[in-house]
């Protein structure tokens, strides 16, 4: 524990942290908790969890990285709560949003200022990603059966590429925003 009571921090200088903030690290460490999350969603959630406190524990700065990630994952969450709400998205159960899209979540927020940094300064680019990019990852997610559409495709991609080009520029400016270590 270090003065203030809160969990241990590494280091900036110690070689956990620099990996943990390794961008190719990063990619490596989001892909696993992804398939952790997409192919073993609710039997593999303590091991998907796990993977997000490793994060946690490897970080620089505990309470930096936790209000970061808390902060998009929101945005994420609460945003396919409505698409789930109105019937584009359809998981197990009739569930609004399930533990394990919450992790994926909170696993991609730390990729804003990681693997996937390039994009922050690049607005234009961001929403083109994000136009493109999240509808093919939940493409992706129901090919292996972690969720249904309740449209067709065609409606369904037009609806959530339109949605994440406008919210993933916003979730960099969340990332800038709540990253405190960067701030006088």
């Amino acid at each position: 524990m270090n003065s203030s009571g809160d969990a241990p921090v590494a280091p900036a200088s110690s070689p956990t942290a620099r990996i943990a903030d390794a961008a190719w690290f990063n990619a490596l460490w989001f892909q696993a908790t992804w398939f952790c999350a997409v192919l073993g969603r609710d039997a593999l959630l303590p091991l998907t969890a796990s993977m997000i406190l490793l994060h946690l524990a490897l970080s620089r700065d505990l309470k930096n990285e936790v209000l970061q990630l808390s902060a998009v994952a929101l945005v994420g969450i609460t945003v396919d709560a409505g698409l789930s709400a109105g019937g584009f998205y359809l998981f197990e159960d009739g569930v609004l949003v399930p533990l394990w899209l919450c992790c994926l979540w909170l696993a991609f927020a730390t990729t804003l200022r990681r693997s996937l940094a390039f994009f922050g300064p690049r607005p234009a680019l961001t929403a083109l990603a994000g136009a493109v990019v999240l509808p093919f990852n939940y493409l992706v997610g129901a090919r292996l059966g972690a969720v249904e559409f309740g449209y067709a495709l065609p409606l369904t991609f037009i609806v959530v590429g339109l949605v994440w080009a406008l919210l993933l520029p916003l979730m960099y400016r969340i990332a800038a925003a709540t990253n405190t270590s960067q701030k006088p």
